[in-house]
């Protein structure tokens, strides 16, 4: 332990800071907030404070399930597991998830509040928003020592200014000092960081204690007489410069992290896997598990050219499954997907294809849309008829932790069944088996917020009210509304080792935790800022003595 983080841990276990407030804000939208922001949070909590993360309003497809059944953004979440507590809505009250035609889906303390376009949100539900999230942060303040709170985009977007609930008016609101973030990466850093400064308020201004520069990948000596002159043009002192670093391991939020795949060259590996680059790609962290094996080889795919000779095929989930059906449509890809899967067949060897909540309604043979949740009322789209299965919308939501135990009898699948597994659901439609005999994947139970399980009876469910999911005849192809799937552990390298034995290699021991890897990431990631960061100024700015 640093002498440094001995002293605070020394000071947290004699007295509470009594719930004081830290906020991150950035010069622009991807900075690196939210990783700064759980960073702290680790770094707090390995300091011996009682630490958790808040975000009045979040815009993000990738969300995250809470114990009580309740879908905040993921970027809270994962900072609540690095604070090492349960999530609550009270770290992020209002989430948006964009849907199609310029509107989104406002979820507000984790449940549906109704789909708004951008001007209606702005002039009718901002104005109202601000004892809600106040509340919420209050509620965290009387709660823990420490909230560390994160902005969105910019506080110098002067035309969002008058109806602010998530900078500035926010910082003002909770008492909060702020610490700005820029991104040397993009260039013009110095010039961001005085611009903003100069778009603010007087009084906004005086609450920046500092800055912190993020991704710097070069020399710092270098960059000393840039930080002199800024500390000197503003008066305000550069509280640390984090370095540029790759391979993190901490859960993306935004769908932009998989730009990086795109120039990710992954070395040949045992198993091929293509995801389908569907452009409303959701929660599409449920991949995460996949890219951290070693026989694994992940591609993420948008056109017919790219889709090659796959191992598998992972449709994701999806905010508008009846639109990424129909782009998947246009573009060619389910064309190629049934083609390859036919000739596969025929050749003997045979191709692997998962759909996982919007990805499994796509697999079915239809989507049915009566209440128009996504389309027109009535609207009826064919599916990629690889399931028996048949989907129809609903206007209610059903978003759910759940454990499971794998029923799937079919011979391929037998050193499998048994298994058990956990995960999420978190989808707003019922798909129905057109086939008595058509093989379940999963039997679930929900989990209820102190972690005991039920199995109450649920519209909401496939055909029962426990079973889940669907696999093929040929036990090649399946789907499931479990996200999360490939977290588990013995499941993955169990699925992951069927397809090894098919093409003639060895199977392997389980040898990725990826809960211990995902720990393992929040400390590392906490070291690599502690050691940058003037940790000393930033407990000054909060108030710890």
């Amino acid at each position: 332990m640093s002498e440094q983080r001995q002293i605070h841990h020394t000071c947290a276990a004699q007295k509470a800071v009594g719930g004081r407030a830290i906020m991150l804000q950035g010069t622009a939208s991807d900075v690196g907030k939210s990783v700064v922001t759980t960073a702290l949070c680790r770094i707090f909590k390995q300091d011996g404070y009682r630490v958790a993360p808040f975000k009045s309003q979040n815009m993000a497809l990738n969300s995250y399930v809470t114990p009580d059944g309740k879908e905040i953004g993921r970027a809270q979440g994962v900072q609540a597991e690095a604070c090492g507590i349960a999530a609550t809505t009270d770290m992020n009250p209002v989430l948006i998830k964009p849907m199609q035609d310029m509107h989104s889906q406002i979820i507000v303390h984790g449940k549906p509040y109704r789909n708004m376009s951008a001007l209606r949100y702005r002039s009718d539900f901002l104005p109202v928003a601000r004892q809600l999230v106040t509340e919420a942060v209050e509620r965290l303040k009387a709660a823990y020592d420490i909230v560390v709170m994160e902005g969105a985009g910019s506080p110098a977007e002067i035309n969002l200014k008058h109806n602010d609930i998530v900078n500035m008016n926010m910082a003002k609101w909770a008492d909060a000092p702020v610490i700005l973030i820029a991104d040397i990466d993009r260039g013009g850093v110095f010039a961001s960081i005085v611009g903003t400064l100069e778009l603010l308020e007087p009084d906004e201004r005086e609450r920046v204690v500092g800055f912190i520069i993020n991704k710097f990948r070069g020399d710092l000596e270098l960059l000393r007489p840039g930080l002199t002159w800024l500390e000197e043009r503003t008066g305000k002192p550069v509280l640390g410069v984090l370095p540029y670093a790759e391979d993190l391991d901490i859960e993306a939020e935004d769908s932009v992290a998989l730009e990086k795949w795109k120039v990710r060259v992954d070395p040949e590996r045992d198993i091929d896997i293509a995801v389908l680059a569907i452009p409303r790609i959701s929660n599409f962290t449920d991949i995460d598990p996949l890219t951290s094996e070693g026989d694994v080889r992940i591609r993420y795919v948008k056109h017919p050219q790219q889709l090659g000779e796959p191992d598998v095929v992972i449709i994701p989930g999806s905010k508008s499954t009846i639109a990424d059906l129909l782009w998947l449509q246009s573009t060619g890809l389910a064309e190629a997907l049934t083609t390859l899967r036919e000739r596969k067949s025929r050749q003997g060897s045979g191709l692997r294809i998962v759909g996982i909540c919007g990805g499994y309604q796509m697999l079915g043979k239809s989507l049915i849309d009566q209440e128009g949740v996504e389309a027109e009322p009535g609207t009826i789209v064919v599916g990629l008829g690889l399931l028996p299965v048949e989907t129809e919308f609903a206007a209610i939501k059903r978003t759910e932790q759940v454990k499971g135990t794998l029923i799937t009898n079919l011979p391929s699948w037998r050193p499998l069944q048994g298994l058990t597994m956990e995960g999420y659901e978190i989808h707003m439609g019922r798909s129905v088996k057109l086939s008595d005999d058509a093989t379940a994947l999963v039997r679930l139970a929900e989990v209820t917020a102190d972690g005991a399980q039920h199995n109450e009876g649920s519209d909401m469910s496939l055909s029962s009210a426990t079973d889940d999911g669907c696999v093929s005849e040929d036990g090649l192809v399946f789907g499931t509304y479990l996200h999360g799937l490939f977290h588990n552990d013995d499941f993955r390298r169990g699925w992951l080792n069927l397809i090894r034995i098919s093409k003639g290699y060895d199977p392997l021991p389980v040898q990725l935790r990826f809960k211990e890897k995902k720990e393992h990431a929040y400390d590392r990631l906490a070291e690599l800022t502690r050691k940058h960061l003037n940790m000393e100024a930033i407990y000054k700015a909060i108030g710890s003595d």
